[in-house]
């Protein structure tokens, strides 16, 4: 259990018997269909397969994402092929709470995979952030059943392909502060990958990609971004070949503002998973990628989980060069 202590485990007993209430007398759970599961188009091809997920945000008092989560969860249990990996682009929790924490992992847990992680500002930013750290943590390495994660930035190799997850330096309430530590760190891994693709993942997208500040409802060019240090990690990422910076944070659906590209960088922006989405064609709940990886090119097929359903028009292809 991530919870330790007896309050924790009091608040969780509380929060499970709510949401058992909620679920039964006014939101009931839709099992997914069953007759579009989750697999590879390429069985034979593919090289790596993983659930790209954001904005899970799991919340102790806005129940109605719970039904939702549940459901998708069910479509990823029910894979037909092994899945290799399962990301989570930021915003894990709502308000970084253990019982918050506990209930995402109980839906997520039980897959023969690996489990990425990346901190988002609602994991963050309402405590120390030592403590956010330490929690964070728990939460990944519990459902990886190793201690292999110590800090929100870290590097992880799946069927032989590179993620190299980034996080916030410091306890901030929006964005993220990256420090030049973490800079040169992620030069340094994506300089050591040698042009193999890379999945770079930052809860946050860089100013003024995917629509931004307009579909963050702001003027100010910075609105809805990384923030101050946007610009060196962009110069970071377009100096490489085969990086893809997968993001979170906008609640924008399939759409025009979900992929974009910045000379040789890829960038795809995820929507929420259990919060109703805007500005896209297709903005329920629900909804991410499942991302195959073949030796010349890279799919991201979008996927309505909670429904079981493929969403075939906004699939994007990548090329490997």
């Amino acid at each position: 259990m991530i919870l330790q202590n007896a309050f924790q485990q009091l608040m969780f007993k509380i929060f499970s018997l709510v949401l058992s209430l909620y679920v039964s007398l006014s939101a009931p759970i839709v099992p997914p269909s069953a007759d579009n599961p989750i697999a590879p188009k390429d069985e034979s091809g593919v090289k790596l397969v993983f659930a790209a997920l954001a904005d899970t945000q799991i919340s102790n008092y806005l129940l109605s994402r719970y039904p939702v989560y549940e459901e998708a969860m069910q479509d990823l249990h029910a894979a037909a092929y092994p899945l290799d990996a399962v990301l989570v682009a930021g915003d894990v929790a709502e308000n970084g709470l253990a019982e918050e924490y506990q209930v995402f992992a109980d839906g997520i847990s039980g897959l023969d995979c690996r489990y990425l992680l990346a901190e988002g500002n609602h994991d963050i930013r309402l405590r120390a952030y030592k403590q956010s750290l330490e929690r964070f943590c728990a939460v990944a390495n519990e459902l990886n059943g190793d201690s292999a994660m110590d800090s929100f930035h870290y590097t992880q190799t799946v069927n032989g392909y590179k993620f190299v997850v980034m996080g916030s330096d410091r306890t901030e309430f929006e964005e993220s502060y990256i420090s030049d530590e973490q800079l040169s760190w992620l030069d340094s891994e994506l300089e050591s990958a040698d042009g193999a693709p890379v999945f770079v993942v930052l809860h946050q997208p860089l100013v003024k990609t995917h629509g931004l500040p307009g579909t963050w409802g702001s003027p100010i060019d910075s609105a809805g971004s990384v923030g101050a240090q946007s610009d060196q990690i962009k110069e970071i990422l377009t100096k490489y070949d085969n990086v893809i910076l997968i993001t979170g944070h906008l609640h924008t659906g399939f759409g025009e503002y979900t992929y974009e590209e910045i000379g040789k960088l890829k960038m795809v922006n995820l929507p929420s998973l259990t919060i109703n989405n805007k500005d896209g064609g297709y903005n329920g709940p629900g909804i991410g990628y499942i991302v195959e990886v073949y030796e010349n090119e890279i799919l991201f097929r979008a996927r309505d989980f909670a429904k079981g359903e493929w969403v075939e028009d906004y699939d994007i292809t990548i090329p490997v060069v």
